[in-house]
């Protein structure tokens, strides 16, 4: 197995493993609190209240599940494919592309299966949208693509 193919398994198994991460953090929040209950977790920092969300980040596109999904699957479609075809530009830009794969991922199971996004992280001190692991996972990705830009800016 070439170097390029082994390094793009792995990108795909370490996007598989936030996934699976995002999954399984939802399915225990929905089966331990259920909805229209908030648990505090850090005193005056951190509750962790489930809702359905059926928009997009901070719930902009309400009620367009079907669009938002199809969006979810292309993405992840293009995703892999940059993945696999691609010679990678920079390990930043490797490392964002995985956590962009397996946040895409995660929420678009959510769209696909249940007609929205299980979000349940909610800031106390701020008045933040709630969000979940695959939404922390897209934003590393943005921090990811921040860096990559500013490291090969001069190349």
């Amino acid at each position: 197995m070439t170097p390029f193919k082994s390094r793009s398994i792995k990108i795909i198994t370490f996007s598989l493993f936030i996934v699976l991460l995002d999954q399984f953090s939802k399915f225990l929040i929905l089966s331990t609190l259920g909805f229209e209950r908030s648990k505090n977790i850090f005193p005056n920092l951190l509750n962790f209240t489930l809702v359905k969300n059926k928009g997009a980040a901070f719930s902009l596109f309400s009620n367009s599940t079907t669009i938002l999904t199809i969006i979810s699957i292309l993405a992840t479609l293009l995703l892999v494919t940059i993945i696999l075809k691609s010679p990678p530009r920079s390990f930043w830009n490797l490392i964002g592309l995985a956590y962009l794969l397996g946040g895409t991922v995660g929420n678009g199971i959510d769209r696909l299966f249940k007609g929205y996004v299980l979000d349940f992280f909610e800031l106390v001190p701020i008045n933040f949208p709630i969000f979940n692991v695959a939404d922390i996972s897209i934003n590393i990705a943005m921090l990811c693509f921040i860096i990559d830009i500013v490291q090969t800016k001069d190349k």
